[in-house]
């Protein structure tokens, strides 16, 4: 539950280039000692992704000063803005820049990437021995789920762990035009609810989406939205190209006959948000991924009831599982000290609360035992929540139920594992082809999924094209590890 939301993929190839050479010239993974018997105390650099908040450092002074009587540490947090944060990590770790820990994710700074160059240290012993209560208190599926080669290399924070995906629907609308949900799941089913609203209100964009929009199909992708995927129903772990699979092929039939009718903005394969749409309620439904009481949040941000019914089954994925991910640099002068600390964050509630919402008083007051409300001064420090630890410790807000996270542990247990979770595709052998194929991609993918130009057309010229680029050489060398995988973790 993140009080902002973002992502990131901003790539800089030399800078990978020099992080690789920077990391093998000191070391790589070995573990240093930080001296945790020492009297004085260490001073532990945080660097992680979000807006630079204005209080920061006077939070985090406030943050040393218990920290430094429960663990003997002070903290200096650096934050870098959302878009910059993927490619000034890639330098300044590259530089050798001092620093313990840092935020990683599967779209920020990539975790399993920079964890095979050797950018963060390797934390199996180090969670034994300093981590043993986020072993305790986080879900297993994490730390199970984001395992690389076999080992931990970060601490993913405690928050919704499967993807479930829903339809959300605008429901001022639905209940103006009278419109049902009932037996609403499928991409097909939503054309009653679409042509609908297309004959009685043309002002509405029925199917509002933009050029990230992908159609749902009960595969799990190897790497997010490339051609590569698994089926979900676990009986074949066969790699294949999800445009030459049957569910692919009539989700993108429908999408274009959708487009055709009228259904999707003419503009949906290039515009980068749908937020105008959102801001301005002129949209009958689209798709996200949801989490425990997400409709109230929907709702709330956008000034108008929001409704969801489920598209998919609610999976734990290795996307899920390595949304927000805390490591400790490879280069950190003070590993034990850093893993103490990341296992105060994850099991104290004084600390997370601090960290997240900052000085009790000043940025946010206590309603009762677990409500708060943010006071004025919250603007100078507004944080990215699901990026900092376990949010299951955090205080509720307002109009939060008192068994929010009771609703999160259910939710997270309901969910059920992909047949690949914990399998992370090593891309270095063939990564050539891997350029060619995102090249390719950036020419075909959007327009096909969004239905602005015909599949019986483009979908056979997508497909050569991928071929051409080496995709089948990708696909061979995908399941030749993931073969080996499930030999060493499926027997």
């Amino acid at each position: 539950m993140s009080k902002m939301t973002r992502k990131t993929g901003l790539t800089a190839a030399a800078a990978v280039t020099a992080l690789s050479l920077a990391l093998s010239a000191c070391g790589g993974n070995e573990t240093k000692s930080d001296g945790a018997s020492s009297d004085k105390p260490v001073e532990l650099i945080w660097y992680t992704i979000g807006t630079p908040q204005k209080d920061v450092d006077t939070v985090m002074a406030e943050v040393s000063k218990y920290t430094q009587e429960k663990i003997n540490a002070t903290i200096k947090m650096k934050m870098i803005d959302w878009g910059d944060y993927t490619q000034k990590m890639q330098v300044l770790v590259a530089s050798g820049e001092p620093m313990d820990i840092m935020f990683t994710s599967a779209g920020g700074f990539d975790y399993v990437q920079n964890a095979r160059k050797g950018a963060f240290l390797e934390l199996d012993e180090l969670l034994d021995k300093y981590g043993q209560g986020i072993k305790d208190t986080i879900d297993p599926g994490f730390l199970s789920g984001s395992k690389v080669d076999g080992h931990n290399y970060g601490i993913p924070a405690n928050k919704e762990l499967p993807q479930l995906e829903v339809w959300r629907f605008n429901q001022n609308l639905m209940d103006k035009y009278k419109l049902d949900t009932s037996g609403v799941r499928t991409l097909d089913s939503l054309e009653p609810l679409l042509k609908a609203i297309k004959s009685q209100d043309p002002a509405i964009t029925p199917f509002a989406m933009d050029k990230n929009y992908v159609p749902y199909v009960p595969y799990d992708y190897l790497v997010t939205n490339m051609p590569m995927a698994v089926k979900l129903d676990g009986t074949d772990l066969k790699v294949v190209d999800i445009l030459e699979t049957d569910e692919m092929k009539q989700a993108l039939n429908t999408m274009h006959k959708y487009y055709q009718a009228g259904y999707v903005a003419p503009e949906a394969a290039t515009t980068g948000s749908t937020q105008d749409l959102m801001t301005s309620g002129k949209w009958l439904l689209d798709r996200a991924q949801t989490q425990p009481l997400a409709e109230t949040s929907w709702s709330a941000s956008n000034g108008y009831p929001i409704t969801s019914t489920p598209a998919s089954d609610a999976v734990i994925t290795n996307t899920s599982v390595q949304g927000s991910i805390m490591a400790i640099s490879a280069n950190s002068e003070h590993p034990e000290k850093a893993m103490e600390f990341l296992n105060l964050l994850n099991t104290d509630p004084v600390l997370r609360n601090m960290v997240d919402s900052g000085i009790e008083g000043t940025h946010y007051e206590k309603i009762d035992d677990k409500h708060m409300k943010n006071l004025d001064a919250s603007q100078n420090y507004n944080m990215p929540s699901y990026s900092l630890g376990n949010n299951m410790l955090l205080y509720l807000n307002e109009n939060d139920p008192d068994d929010k996270w009771e609703q999160f542990k259910k939710f997270n247990a309901e969910g059920k594992p992909s047949p690949i979770l914990g399998f992370n595709f090593d891309s270095t052998k063939v990564s050539t082809e891997m350029t060619a194929i995102q090249n390719v991609k950036e020419q075909f993918w959007a327009s096909l999924m969004t239905g602005t130009v015909d599949p019986a057309t483009y979908l056979p010229k997508a497909i050569e094209q991928f071929k051409a680029a080496g995709l089948d050489k990708v696909i061979a060398e995908a399941q030749t590890q993931l073969d080996a995988w499930v030999a060493a973790n499926k027997a």
